[in-house]
């Protein structure tokens, strides 16, 4: 996965701008202009303000975050999750002799039973799933009167022993709701304290790219990307994370990349593509403020370098060489320097 780059070469003419009649040429730093009337032209006004740098990367259109769902229950599973069900916080992921078992979100995983004026933070995160669910308890990691009463309605309202305490065996923490991914449990089969049920993902479709390690320090999360999807449909996204360290899948360490992922703006564009290739254009931070023209405004120069043509009072033409900086590919601009001020009108094609 290589960054796209734009290459401005000497010889290369982006544009030829000059009318007809006109001579474009710039030699040994001086600029000619044409002495017959022109006609009046097409132009475009040099602006100042933000640019960004564009980097492309392939993509793998799926579901992030893989989880594993631990059992702490003993018995017989007699009702199991499908692949591709979705659970959120609350709902009952399997049962096991008949016993529900709740997914509930949480970072700590379910490791003791929880009563009366237990504290910690899965006492917090208990209180915090019942308060999402719309019961009235606790808002701290003291498990009070609240957090009783707010767990044994939870507990009626799902089928489970109302005892107003939440025993380890009757739930699973994950961070977020998920998307099973694969169960290893068997239905009739031992449910056993440890043993994994199932492997599950957030319930969420995401990009997962993969960034060179000289691009770290460009790309940051928060960073807005536009996600080409199969069938050419944009979708709009943002970088969510990025990898700390790079990895590589083979034994090659000059292969390593960095992984990130990449949350889309609306996730329901990409329904039924899990797995799917897609273009991901990522705008860096670039330049907080710089003179920019279109890159149709740059006309080659005889020396080599690149010049625009500016239209001064009067309508009179004048060639001004350039130095090109940072090319912003999304909206066709480039940064440049030289006599040049904001607001300034400069020619482009007509279109």
């Amino acid at each position: 996965m290589k960054r796209r780059t734009w290459l401005v070469g000497a010889t290369a003419v982006l544009v030829a701008a000059a009318p007809a009649g006109a001579v474009v040429v710039v030699s040994d730093g001086e600029e000619t202009t044409a002495a017959a009337p022109q006609a009046p032209a097409n132009t475009a006004k040099v602006e100042k303000g933000r640019l960004s740098a564009v980097v492309s990367l392939s993509g793998i259109l799926s579901y992030r975050s893989p989880y594993a769902l631990i059992n702490r229950a003993r018995g017989t599973y007699t009702e199991l999750p499908a692949v591709g069900d979705k659970a959120d916080c609350g709902d009952v992921l399997y049962r096991v002799d008949e016993h529900p078992v709740l997914l509930l979100c949480g970072t700590v995983p379910a490791y003791r039973d929880l009563h009366a004026a237990d504290k910690g933070r899965d006492v917090w995160q208990l209180n915090r799933n019942l308060r999402r669910l719309g019961y009235h308890a606790g808002t701290g990691a003291v498990f009070t009167w609240r957090t009783e009463r707010a767990l044994s309605r939870l507990q009626d309202h799902e089928g489970l022993e109302v005892t107003g305490e939440l025993r380890a065996a009757a739930a699973v923490f994950v961070p977020r709701a998920v998307r099973i991914a694969k169960v290893t449990g068997e239905l009739g089969g031992s449910a056993r304290p440890g043993a994994r049920v199932a492997q599950a993902t957030s319930d969420t479709l995401g990009v997962q790219v993969d960034l060179d390690p000289s691009q770290q320090g460009e790309v940051k999360q928060g960073d807005r990307a536009r996600i080409t999807l199969p069938g050419l449909e944009v979708v709009n996204g943002r970088v969510a994370r990025l990898g700390r360290v790079a990895e590589s899948a083979g034994k090659d360490p000059g292969a390593a990349t960095i992984p990130a992922s990449v949350r889309l703006a609306d996730p329901t564009k990409a329904s039924g593509l899990d797995r799917a290739p897609v273009q991901v254009d990522i705008r860096t931070s670039g330049v907080r403020s710089a003179l920019s023209v279109p890159v149709t405004a740059l006309v080659g120069r005889s020396g080599g370098g690149f010049a625009v043509e500016v239209v001064r009072d009067g309508g009179r033409r004048e060639l001004v060489a350039v130095t090109l900086g940072l090319f912003d590919g999304t909206d066709g601009r480039v940064q440049v320097e030289g006599d040049l001020a904001e607001g300034d009108d400069v020619v482009v094609p007509s279109p």
